[in-house]
């Protein structure tokens, strides 16, 4: 089998690496990242996300530079296509946290207007169909996604569509929001966040071509963790939408809040075991291979080492 060459940085070779993004961060911004996730740490942000953001900025400018050389060589034009940033994971990682940092600080670059971020968990099945197709306890598989939808919506942006919708999950009701849509029109930057957008290896959609959402993505980033680490995270975010779900009945958690924590406890491991940790042995981390960053977390969600692929797919 051959190994995949990786540079490798520790933290501290990772936080030496340049991180000339325009200006320095104002207050409001730091706010902004707080908001994002309230245990974030600035040193986090200035030696972890900056040098990513930077790097990212140095991609994107290598991709312009090398369309603008085939536009002038076919003598074409063609229409405004997002740069697609991929970040995949097993639940409850850090994706999202780590999808807004990157939106706050790649619109800070005057080129990059409009920064764009998109949850793959809108293209879930609704709960209806997963019931009826008896796939709730595999919801978050490959198999409850509808791909085709979520593969139309990558291949219409990069063909240039002037806008294209993408459906809305609410972790409040634990499904998809009816009748309610995003609406993206002609981003700079698209950053597409979920646990298996970078599936290869099986086709689960209906068309014959066997065309996967990692064929639009640019550059794609994983986010890694020990396996005890991320069950007591999930853990951790279970209690909290159960301790914030006591008092609206309306919520997905409401009859699990009326439980003890201790059975809580119980039922989150369960779930982790049976459900969320086979989805990660079966399906994302066999995915982390095809990354083209793969960034592992200790403790507390920081940063211990960075690897990045020198042979850029």
């Amino acid at each position: 089998m051959r190994t995949i060459p990786y540079w490798y940085f520790n933290r501290t070779q990772w936080a030496g690496l340049p991180d000339e993004v325009p200006g320095t961060l104002e207050n409001n911004e730091l706010i902004r990242l707080k908001k994002v996730n309230a245990n974030l740490s600035m040193q986090e942000v200035i030696e972890i996300y900056l040098p990513l953001a930077r790097l990212i900025h140095c991609y994107i400018t290598s991709n312009l530079k090398r369309e603008m050389v085939l536009k002038k060589f076919f003598g074409t034009s063609s229409k405004k296509v997002p740069y697609i940033i991929g970040i995949a994971g097993g639940i409850s990682v850090g994706k999202s946290t780590t999808a807004r940092i990157l939106q706050v600080l790649l619109s800070r670059w005057p080129m990059y207007q409009y920064v764009e971020l998109i949850a793959t968990d809108g293209f879930l099945y609704p709960n209806s169909i997963l019931t009826e197709r008896g796939l709730m306890q595999e919801k978050g598989f490959p198999s409850s996604y509808d791909i085709n939808r979520l593969v139309k919506f990558v291949a219409d942006l990069k063909s240039g569509v002037s806008q294209v919708q993408a459906p809305v999950y609410s972790h409040f009701i634990y499904d998809i929001v009816p009748s309610y849509y995003k609406t993206v029109r002609y981003p700079d930057i698209l950053i597409l966040e979920g646990l298996n957008i970078l599936q290869r290896d099986k086709d689960y959609s209906s068309n014959h071509e066997k065309i996967f959402i990692s064929d639009f993505v640019d550059f794609s980033i994983y986010i890694d963790a020990p396996n005890e680490l991320l069950k007591n995270w999930y853990t951790s975010r279970f209690l909290k939408f159960c301790e914030n779900s006591y008092i609206n009945p309306s919520s997905y958690f409401h009859d699990y809040a009326k439980l003890s924590s201790q059975e809580a406890m119980l039922i989150s491991s369960h779930i982790w075991n049976e459900i969320n940790y086979r989805n990660l042995r079966e399906n994302i981390l066999p995915t982390r291979k095809y990354a083209n960053l793969i960034m592992t977390k200790t403790y507390n969600h920081a940063i211990s080492l960075v690897r990045l692929k020198k042979e850029q797919n």
